[in-house]
């Protein structure tokens, strides 16, 4: 039996959008809502929804998000 792979839900560099996005939140930098100017982002599930939406923007491979 052939073993079917697996597809990637998220490019490879989605990774490094998130990952900047949480070094950002990391150091107090990470500012919500239209072109960063509303309030502080408190949490880490907020930093990488951030992440994910900035690839999203830049056209990458990435899930649609759920409404």
């Amino acid at each position: 039996m052939v073993k079917k792979t697996k597809k990637r839900k998220y490019s490879k560099s989605v990774g490094s959008n998130v990952k900047n996005e949480m070094h950002r939140y990391k150091k107090g930098k990470a500012k919500s809502g239209r072109g960063g100017k509303g309030g502080k982002v408190k949490s880490r599930k907020q930093a990488i929804a951030i992440g994910l939406s900035k690839a999203r923007k830049k056209g990458k491979k990435v899930p649609r998000k759920k409404s």
